[in-house]
């Protein structure tokens, strides 16, 4: 018997409250599982493909902030509609969670379809929503799996959706990818990173490195970045593009953060009183209001001066979410904390957020200061940058400087701090500590003739 995969028939089917989302009138997980249950059971004797395909919508935390929860359930209720409104007479779309919508298409066989369909969907989601007097815009990332064997279950199809919604996610917003079986090595391999990354922040086995800052000027050492450095007795070295990503992902951001700044901070108390610290913190932890007080209880620990350490965060962190991320700035200046902009120039931030954050400096991505010599925008961008931060009271730093030539341009052009392997490569503390020692020893000696 063919079964119909309608949207809005009548009948008990439809009512039943344990089938159905109570806000926005749509089925349930539970609902869109017997669906994906009873088309498999349909096709057991002639296995043709569908697509299953989940929809989450991008930054919708921002959304409640800033308009409130009741607005938010109403964007909720406009998305449903939209969605509800695209489906055919076959097809079938469920809210699964939060912010999250699933959706089956029965006569979608190939990826191709898939794609084109779900695309389709981001569109018609990303028209303006009417909050009230003002509007708001939304964004979708999808991630497909398609039905081929009889042998696959709607738990692995859902699964497999929810592996190329990884993807999709990890990707940017307003993408679509369709699963593959190279995603599901790629998701294996990143639950192994994740399972030893665990175990290491447990075992207090990741290591802060540092990178000097320098006085452009005079090349003097003025303070260092710390950057975590992990090293698994299985996996070998993994490199922080892969850990990092992975931390934030999984929630270990906050603990693996912790444990370097504590690490950090006991190695930087040796130094000299005029050195700073400068560390990162991911867009996350800028959504976490108890960041802030993680941070100072490390420094009461470890006896480190607030006034030495200068936190970094960039645009995207900024753009997550605005009123929590100025919060936190706020609590960590009245501490005598500075705050950096990292990466400026990359993100999506107004320049509006320079005046409303009241960063005390900015640190030019390496993209401009790797042009800069060949490359005639790159100049004009950094002159503007340099002029604007002297306006408005804010330290410089280049970063990603490999060569005097570059070196020599930026103190043309006014930049007083400098940072890349032309001063230094990242070193772990013992390193670091020879290196001030040496450095010291070499102003002795300069002093001296």
């Amino acid at each position: 018997m063919q079964t119909t995969f309608g949207t809005g028939q009548p009948g008990k089917e439809n009512t039943d409250l344990a089938f159905t989302d109570s806000l926005t009138g749509l089925g349930n997980h539970r609902r869109f599982f017997d669906k994906v249950d009873r088309l498999i059971s349909d096709r057991a004797d002639d296995p043709a493909p569908f697509t299953v395909g989940i929809l989450d919508l991008d930054g919708f935390k921002p959304i409640n902030d800033l308009f409130g929860h009741k607005a938010g359930d109403d964007i909720l209720i406009q998305v449903a509609m939209r969605l509800r409104a695209s489906m055919d007479g076959y097809s079938t779309v469920c809210r699964i969670g939060a912010d999250e919508f699933a959706y089956l298409y029965p006569m979608v066989f190939s990826e191709e379809q898939a794609a084109e369909k779900s695309r389709m969907l981001i569109e018609i989601l990303s028209a303006p929503y009417d909050v009230g007097e003002r509007t708001a815009r939304l964004s979708a990332s999808v991630g497909c799996s398609l039905f081929y064997s009889g042998d696959e279950t709607t738990e692995i199809l859902i699964n497999k959706a929810e592996t190329a919604l990884y993807h999709a996610k990890r990707s940017g917003r307003g993408r679509v990818v369709v699963y593959t079986r190279e995603m599901e090595e790629a998701a294996k391999r990143v639950t192994r990173i994740e399972q030893a990354l665990r175990r290491a922040v447990s075992a207090g086995e990741v290591e802060p490195h540092f990178q000097p800052i320098v006085d452009l000027n005079s090349r003097r050492t003025i303070g260092f970045e710390t950057l975590a450095r992990w090293t698994d007795r299985d996996l070998g070295v993994v490199p922080p593009s892969v850990f990092i990503p992975i931390a934030e992902e999984r929630g270990i951001i906050g603990p693996l953060s912790q444990l370097v700044l504590r690490k950090a901070t006991e190695a930087a108390r040796s130094w000299p009183k005029d050195l700073f610290l400068s560390f990162n913190l991911s867009p996350s932890q800028l959504v976490d209001q108890n960041t802030g007080l993680h941070i100072l209880a490390i420094l009461e620990r470890t006896g480190f001066d607030p006034r030495r350490l200068e936190i970094e965060i960039t645009e995207t962190g900024l753009m997550n979410d605005p009123a929590s991320a100025e919060k936190i700035v706020e609590d960590l200046r009245r501490v005598g904390i500075r705050v950096s902009l990292d990466d400026f120039g990359t993100g999506q931030s107004s320049l509006g957020r320079l005046r409303e954050f009241h960063f005390d400096k900015l640190k030019i991505d390496r993209a401009f200061v790797s042009s800069i010599l060949d490359d005639r925008p790159s100049e004009h961008i950094i002159r503007a940058i340099l002029a604007m931060c002297e306006g408005l009271g804010m330290d410089v730093v280049a970063e990603g400087i490999e060569d005097e030539a570059q070196a020599d341009r930026l103190v043309q052009f006014g930049c007083a701090g400098g940072q890349g392997y032309l001063f230094g490569k990242p070193a772990d503390a013992d390193a670091t500590l020879g290196y001030l020692r040496d450095s010291y020893r070499g102003a002795l000696h300069a002093k001296a003739i």
